[in-house]
């Protein structure tokens, strides 16, 4: 028997069926070890001895990693198929590692899609774990981890914010930064003028063919007064124009493109996606739609560029046929796969339709449609330009008029493109025309827009900040850890966030910035490519990194804490609010010599009657946190809920009824209440 170990539990069942009976498809359910929190600063990294890693279990691990060593004693040979990245690579290494495997145990398989076709032919192409790629991805761990549990530390000790880190305060700091430019911004009023005629509109954009700008009512009045309602026609040039269809989706375009048409976040995106990826249940087969969706790269696999032209000239016609999109490599793109497309261009939307959800069948339609238009022929465009001429002011019109829908067959809900039909002045004899009007209108110059999470993940991309796996969970930490708000889906810095990068670029200003960020993801990548030392990297971050942070603790005041107004019980010092792990709390300001800590009163939500003794179902909280409804009585009393238990009981089996947002169901069988 061989087994296969993947990362999702959802995948292994989909793989299983492909392989067949000589196979046994388990899962990891993601990463088995990280960074212990021991040593020097609780990094789990001996900086001391080459940045050796400590590595341990994940908690809740244990369990699995014991049978997944039981199967590997079992197995006849052991395959590591978990993701084609960096991060892939390094969870393979751990189980290798982990599971005590030699190097005639085992090989590494990796695959771009979850169909039949390529889980087989990625056994044609298994090969051992690339220890470049590995180290690639540990030292970035090792960075996030010095660099998040040190200015965390620094952060919480100075500051009301919780934590920073390599990536995530670069990105606030774009933000912060945006803001203040927004603040400093002074608008300028200017005015247009326009000659409004039966079919269309021309506006005033030159004097003597030179460039003008209207800055006040004044000049738009003394401009009006030297007009009159003839128009020269002075020329009509119509140019055929090419439109070319965009590349297929990256990571960021999909997250930016979803955002903007579907409404969709980051996060949100991100989720379903990978459900698309994972497996779908289709009506005769369980098969992976989309190929993996991280990645940079806007490559096609030559059977999906085959089959696509196949299916273009079948449904659309030859003539809709178009190229491949080709970009040349740039800095901090690693093209370590295809970009993100459909498994299969016969597997429309319309025909998926009936097995996803409807937000999962619209983020798969754009996938698709993106795909194919990526490889359909330019549209076509005739595009008119108009130049007329009034007392030596000269007023421009365009036009643009659709001659080969080309892509657009399949995409023009995905883009805007306006058709503007102007009427055929070059035929007109008299070459003058008479506007019906000649308006004027006040503008004022606007700010810079704010970053909403689309442009912000644009700009990373852009500045080379950040992977394609990380966009969505940086902009959510930003969100979680309450450094932005989120006001018409732009973001705004809070005080909070506004005080930490203040903070940071005092003492980190060399480290916490673009520069830095996008130089050490190139130096991540030559680790990748076997062209530079990981240790290397590492000294020379951390020996410029932690003298900063120590000048910092020594140097950077304290946050005063903020007094309540009462005095200590105990010792008659003021008492102030502080910062715990679950939250706030009121404490002595004379800690550690006293320890007084308030204790709050807390209101009690009485729900119903208990159904087992005499108390009260109250509202209660978990050690973590988490709502459950429990018996006030407790520990005589051990009636617990973690739904909201109502005073109705059960018609088959007598137990209360819970609520679960709009469902009522029983707390002890299977039973649902009809609405």
């Amino acid at each position: 028997m061989n087994l296969v170990i993947v990362e999702s539990p959802a995948k292994s069942k989909t793989i299983e069926k492909y392989l067949g009976k000589d196979y046994k498809v388990l899962s990891s359910k993601g990463h088995i070890r990280d960074l212990s929190t021991k040593g020097k600063y609780g990094l789990g990294i001996d900086v001391d001895n080459d940045f050796k890693p400590d590595y341990v279990s994940i908690k809740g691990k244990s369990k699995m990693i014991s049978e997944l060593k039981k199967e590997v004693k079992a197995a006849d040979y052991v395959y590591l198929a978990t993701d084609p990245d960096r991060e892939g690579e390094a969870i393979s290494w751990h189980l290798y590692d982990v599971l005590g495997l030699k190097d005639s145990d085992y090989e590494r398989i990796v695959f771009n899609e979850i169909t039949k076709d390529a889980i087989i032919h990625s056994f044609d192409n298994a090969r051992k774990i690339d220890k470049d790629l590995v180290n690639s991805q540990e030292t970035r761990r090792m960075l996030d981890r010095i660099i998040g549990f040190r200015l965390s530390k620094l952060m919480q000790a100075k500051t009301d914010g919780t934590s920073a880190g390599r990536v995530q305060s670069v990105a606030l700091k774009l933000i912060v930064d945006k803001e203040r430019e927004i603040e400093k911004f002074i608008p300028s009023e200017y005015w247009t003028i326009t000659g409004l005629f039966n079919d269309f509109e021309a506006d005033l954009y030159q004097y003597n063919h030179k460039d003008i700008e209207i800055k006040n009512e004044v000049e738009a009045n003394e401009i009006l007064d030297k007009l009159s309602k003839s128009f020269k026609i002075e020329s009509v040039d119509k140019k055929a124009k090419n439109k070319k269809s965009n590349p297929p989706f990256t990571t960021s375009t999909l997250q930016r493109l979803a955002s903007n048409k579907l409404g969709f976040n980051a996060k949100k995106t991100m989720s379903l996606a990978q459900k698309l990826y994972e497996g779908v249940e289709l009506e005769k087969e369980t098969v992976g739609l989309i190929s993996y969706m991280r990645t940079d790269s806007i490559r096609l696999a030559d059977e999906f560029i085959k089959a696509t032209y196949g299916y273009i000239k079948a449904t659309y016609g030859e003539e809709y046929i178009g190229f491949v999109k080709t970009t040349k490599k740039t800095e901090n793109v690693q093209d370590a796969h295809e970009a993100i497309r459909p498994t299969s261009i016969n597997r429309t939307p319309e025909a998926v339709k009936p097995y996803l959800t409807n937000d999962e069948y619209k983020l798969y339609k754009m996938i698709y449609t993106r795909a194919l238009a990526s490889l359909m022929n330019d549209a076509k465009t005739d595009n008119t330009t108009v130049i007329l001429d009034n007392n030596n002011y000269q007023f421009k019109a365009t036009g643009q008029v659709i001659t080969f829908d080309g892509y657009l067959k399949v995409y023009s809900e995905y883009e805007d493109t306006v058709e503007k039909e102007l009427p055929a002045l070059e035929s007109y004899n008299s070459k003058i025309l008479v506007a019906n009007d000649i308006s004027k209108e006040q503008h004022f110059t606007k700010p810079p827009a704010r970053y909403t999470e689309a442009s912000l993940i644009k700009e990373m991309e852009e500045l080379g900040i950040g992977r394609p796996s990380t966009y969505a969970t940086t902009v959510e930490t930003l969100k979680v850890r309450n450094y932005v708000d989120v006001v018409d889906k732009k973001f705004i810095p809070t005080e909070i966030g506004i005080q930490i990068t203040d903070k940071l670029q005092e003492c980190f200003s060399h480290i916490i910035n673009v520069e830095y960020t996008a130089n050490m993801e190139t130096d991540l990548d030559k680790i990748a490519d076997g062209k530079e030392s990981w240790v290397k990297v590492l000294k020379e971050f951390y020996n410029d990194f932690e003298p900063a942070v120590k000048e910092a603790f020594d140097k950077m005041p304290k946050k005063e804490a903020v007094k309540t107004g009462e005095d200590c019980p105990n010792c008659g010092s003021p008492l102030v609010i502080r910062k715990g792990k679950y939250g706030s709390f009121t404490a002595c300001s004379n800690y550690p010599t006293c320890k007084y800590i308030k204790q709050e009163e807390k209101e009690i939500k009485e729900i119903i009657d208990c159904p087992n003794c005499d108390g009260k179902i109250i509202e209660k909280r978990s050690k973590k946190g988490k709502v459950f409804y429990g018996c006030n009585n407790y520990p005589k009393c051990k009636t617990a809920f973690w739904d909201m238990p109502i005073a109705e009981k059960c018609p088959n089996c007598g137990s209360l009824l819970t609520v679960k947002g709009k469902k009522v169901k029983c707390s002890s069988c299977d039973y649902v209440k009809e609405d």
